[in-house]
């Protein structure tokens, strides 16, 4: 055997290694972000993507970086999940047409009124029962946390120095903008939409959870939850244009 052929298969064998070494973080990876979607999602869909992150971590690691290989495999497992919940939206198109049409009724509002749009102002702008209105906010959460996740992710990734992009300058500025506005955006939301935000994102509590330190019943947290998402892509309208789930 070659000087190369020993080196590509030493180099394979280490790749295999750190695969079989961290089949487990695959799997804690999926069942905790399961917990916090709708139900419909399946969490061995999710470890099935997890692996091809996993795998292409395992040949892409490069340990210079400053990283652990169990950091920078988490990011890419994380993404490749993403990436496979992105590709299948199980969110029903009606879902994202309402979604965007409660946005829009909540920016008109908001402009109008100059302060937060209320429940019942939305529903009757949009000529739609409270009960309606709640209804759609409930869908809302499963369609929307992914445009929340993904900036994190990304964040994750630039922060590491690992991201294998090759980003230039002024896509590093529009990221930085984003996470700016965003955080803007986030404190400015009325306090139990703060605090529902903070829990689950920061905290990563479910709903089930928040619900339990709140005192409040489970829908109505996901409620709280598709208002805080809604009001946010309302004033964040340049970074969310509204063509996703199109018909």
């Amino acid at each position: 055997m070659n000087g190369y052929a020993m080196y590509a298969t030493t180099d394979e064998t280490a790749n295999n290694d750190l695969v079989t070494q961290h089949v487990t973080l695959v799997n804690r990876i999926a069942y905790h972000m399961v917990s916090r979607l709708p139900a419909n999602v399946q969490v061995d869909d999710l470890v099935q993507a997890g692996m091809i992150g996993l795998l292409e971590a395992a040949r892409n690691y490069n340990p210079s970086q400053g990283a652990s290989f169990e950091t920078y495999a988490g990011i890419r497992i994380r993404g490749s999940m993403l990436d496979e919940i992105r590709r299948l939206d199980w969110t029903p198109r009606s879902v994202h047409r309402k979604v965007r049409m409660v946005s829009e009724a909540v920016r008109q509002i908001e402009n109008e009124k100059g302060r937060d749009a209320r429940d019942h102002e939305v529903a009757e702008a949009l000529e739609l029962t409270l009960e309606e209105y709640h209804k759609i906010l409930q869908d809302a959460t499963g369609c929307r946390v992914f445009s929340f996740e993904d900036m994190n992710s990304m964040g994750e990734d630039h922060e590491s120095g690992m991201s294998g992009s090759d980003d230039g300058p002024l896509e590093c500025l529009q990221d930085e903008d984003f996470k700016k506005n965003l955080s803007h955006s986030i404190s400015g939301l009325p306090e139990r939409e703060r605090l529902v935000m903070s829990l689950y994102y920061d905290e990563e509590l479910n709903l089930r959870e928040i619900g339990e330190v709140l005192g409040v019943s489970e829908s109505r947290v996901c409620q709280i939850h598709g208002q805080a998402l809604i009001r946010l892509r309302a004033r964040m309208q340049e970074w969310f244009p509204g063509n996703e789930g199109q018909d």
